[in-house]
């Protein structure tokens, strides 16, 4: 993958750590709130992340498309002939952003042949960077992940936002010898919570896009855990006709329940 080889992971950290300071700054001001179409909340913190995002991108490396959920739709029949692109979510997790509770990510994906190869998740109110490059490692803070602390207990991560009966079964109906303990968590992170070692779980039988999930799932594939599709166990696809995700789960490569 020579256009991966050409990219430096630090460029797109800056990146993701430059529009996590202005996220920051509109973060402790008052701001508007708007509804898109899907009745989804938009700040002007999401405008001016993926502004930065994207403009930092298409100066660096303006051979690579964008796909962002703040820009303008592009077809599908665009879309299939790209070998590489940028799939970007300035803020995931604006309804924690609006509740000011910490738990938003600025996220920037590098997507080679569907696959997620490149990722950065930036928590700026945790101060939190998660990175990773297919082929270098998978890292928090500049560090390599290190596990569980106590692996006495099997913890499932949940969505803060998106519990539902679904879920909830689910959860229930894990086997394991182990206690079961609950943390429910914002946006990506929670994906980087499996990734890093600090969950066994995460289970989302609920909507989700590509762009929710792509820079957590590159972190979560080369820390040698998955991201699969809860009907069928196989990978989550990207720059899919239809960019709506099935439902999956997050776990470790082989199921440990």
């Amino acid at each position: 993958m020579l256009m991966l080889d050409k990219i430096n992971i630090e460029d797109i950290k800056d990146i993701a750590l430059k529009a996590g300071t202005r996220v920051m700054e509109i973060y402790t001001m008052d701001f508007d709130i708007t509804y898109k179409d899907d009745k989804s909340p938009l700040t002007q913190a999401d405008i001016e992340s993926n502004r930065i995002i994207c403009e930092a991108l298409r100066e660096k490396y303006p051979s690579i498309p964008l796909l962002s959920e703040e820009n303008k739709e592009i077809a599908f029949e665009i879309r299939k002939t790209w070998e590489y692109y940028w799939c970007i979510d300035p803020i995931d997790g604006t309804k924690e952003f609006i509740n000011r509770n910490g738990e938003f990510t600025v996220n920037i994906a590098l997507i080679h042949k569907g696959v997620p190869v490149l990722g950065v998740v930036y928590a700026p109110a945790l101060d939190d960077i998660y990175y990773a490059k297919k082929g270098t490692g998978a890292y928090k803070n500049g560090m390599a992940f290190i596990g569980k602390e106590d692996d006495s207990k099997f913890v499932i991560v949940a969505s803060k936002s998106h519990m539902n009966d679904e879920t909830s079964l689910f959860i229930d109906n894990i086997d394991t010898n182990k206690e079961k303990i609950l943390v429910s968590k914002g946006s990506s992170l929670k994906l980087c919570l499996v990734a890093e070692g600090i969950a066994d779980i995460y289970p989302r039988l609920a909507p989700t896009m590509e762009w929710d999930t792509a820079a957590a799932d590159a972190i979560v594939r080369e820390s040698n855990k998955i991201t699969c599709q809860f009907e069928t166990n196989e990978l989550l696809q990207y720059n899919k006709k239809n960019l709506l995700n099935p439902w999956f789960i997050v776990k470790g490569s082989t199921d440990e329940r």
